[in-house]
């Protein structure tokens, strides 16, 4: 009996010790990420110093270090321009990626970003001097000594000619070309008092605007040419040319923004926040001024412009001095400013926009309306 007790703890003892033995060699269960690698060791693989094309590739996103300038980049309607953003964003797309951009404040920033992995590459005509210590591709732009996969990708793929082409492109994109539209009159019947079909609804929402009817018309026909199913290469849609991210905003749905009453409603909205965002401008017809400029050209870029005209004596808050400075945002002097938080605009486009606008309900009031 005492034997087989012996035995029996004895046959316990090497199972147990098996069994352990084979627990410790397991190994554990591995999940994998959707690129393949293990979840929980992507530290160790994507370590910064060995960042690589693949990686890039892997993580879905480029990023594009570089300075705000009219050949560079900048924010237009919502969408990045800039003959190398948009030459980078052509790279990005042959990548398979998205592109993210990230303005520096200088030459200096921009170099030791790179250099600190905190971006992909740079996308600006460097001086030679700049490029020792990166590789050199494209039209003299920098990737880290780090990355050779990239470098090389990128001057498998560019050509020289590849400015030139993308140039004309975005020359072509700037022009009213670009938008598809029917252009109509500006005004349907004089002599019956018609501006368009679309009276009605000008009179029905111009009121939440705080606008007179007549302005938001004159608008209107800067914008579409009153044509509803006008659209532009910027997803701007219908006659008040509203954009899809702008749409989202106002609750308007992407089925209706073609659709003219509410489109219109939606702009009247957006005008109204507009006027509200310059509450500090005291001056009702002042304030429509600098709402029509943040239609076209963002309130982010008039906000800048207001500042500079602070800066040099002028008054903040009187469209007259603010316009000086909305254009001189097309200068580096100005678009460099410390003051400035947004960088370049096409300021010469924002002050044509509120101007033929104004000059267009001049017209419209010498008109005796039904």
């Amino acid at each position: 009996m005492t034997g087989r007790i012996l035995l029996a703890a004895f046959l316990s003892i090497v199972t147990y010790a098996v069994v352990d033995q084979l627990i410790k060699q397991r190994e554990p269960q591995k999940i994998l990420t959707p690129w393949g690698s293990v979840i929980g060791e992507e530290e160790d693989t994507l370590d910064a110093d060995q960042y690589t094309l693949e990686d890039i590739v892997k993580g879905g996103e480029m990023i594009m270090l570089t300075l705000s300038g009219p050949e560079t980049y900048y924010d237009y309607h919502g969408k990045g321009m800039g003959v190398h953003y948009l030459l980078c964003e052509k790279l990005a797309e042959r990548l398979g990626v998205t592109l993210r951009v990230d303005v520096c404040r200088d030459t200096l920033d921009m170099l030791q970003r790179l250099k600190n992995k905190e971006g992909d590459i740079i996308a600006f005509p460097l001086a030679q001097k700049d490029l020792i210590g990166f590789f050199a591709c494209a039209a003299n732009w920098a990737v880290s000594k780090e990355n050779p996969e990239l470098a090389k990708e990128v001057r498998s793929w560019y050509k020289p000619s590849m400015l030139k082409e993308t140039k004309e492109e975005e020359q072509y994109l700037l022009t009213s070309a670009s938008v598809k539209r029917h252009v109509y009159p500006f005004m349907l019947s004089a002599r019956s008092g018609k501006i368009s079909k679309y009276d009605h609804f000008f009179r029905r929402y111009a009121p939440i605007a705080g606008m007179e009817w007549t302005l938001m018309a004159a608008q209107c026909y800067q914008e579409s040419c009153f044509d509803p199913n006008a659209h532009s290469w910027a997803g701007a849609c219908g006659l008040m040319q509203i954009i899809p991210s702008t749409a989202d905003h106002l609750k308007l749905p992407r089925n209706k923004m073609y659709d003219p009453e509410e489109n219109i409603h939606a702009a009247a909205r957006y005008m109204r926040e507009l006027q509200n965002h310059f509450s500090d401008v005291g001056s009702r017809a002042e304030r429509i001024r600098f709402a029509l400029a943040a239609y076209n050209g963002g309130a982010y870029h008039i906000r800048d412009a207001m500042r500079l005209t602070k800066k040099h004596g002028g008054n903040p808050n009187r469209w007259r001095d603010v316009r000086k400075f909305v254009l001189m945002l097309s200068q580096p002097e100005y678009y460099r400013d410390p003051d400035v938080q947004h960088g370049y605009m096409r300021g010469s486009e924002t002050v044509n926009y509120v101007e033929k606008i104004m000059d267009r309900q001049s017209k419209y009031r010498h008109t005796k309306w039904r």
